[in-house]
């Protein structure tokens, strides 16, 4: 069984069992929470689609904070001597998703 979820503005498809990224999320570690925009859920019984969301959740607990990948920003002006460097590390909240109810 899968389902696509809208969590923290964006789209994610998932299963029990799955641990995912997702931006930052205003819970601790080991708490448990709740998506109800549910827009699809799959099974092997067939797909039902949301218009636009289904009368369900998934239930997901949060693992862990994490920071990504750092991404270095460079600004450069040819033959000016201008030259700026910029790093940016963005938040992640790391999920474990426990159950899907449609």
């Amino acid at each position: 069984m899968y389902a696509i979820v809208s969590i923290a503005g964006q789209q994610f498809k998932v299963e029990e069992g799955q641990e995912i990224f997702v931006h930052r999320l205003a819970a601790n570690a080991g708490d448990e929470v709740k998506f109800d925009q549910v827009l699809l859920v799959g099974s092997d019984s067939g797909v039902s689609v949301g218009t636009p969301t289904l009368n369900g959740h998934v239930s997901a607990e949060v693992i862990d904070h994490v920071k990504g990948d750092k991404v270095i920003v460079f600004k450069k002006k040819r033959r000016k001597g201008y030259q700026k460097q910029n790093g940016h590390r963005q938040s992640f909240t790391k999920l474990k998703i426990n159950s899907i109810t449609s």
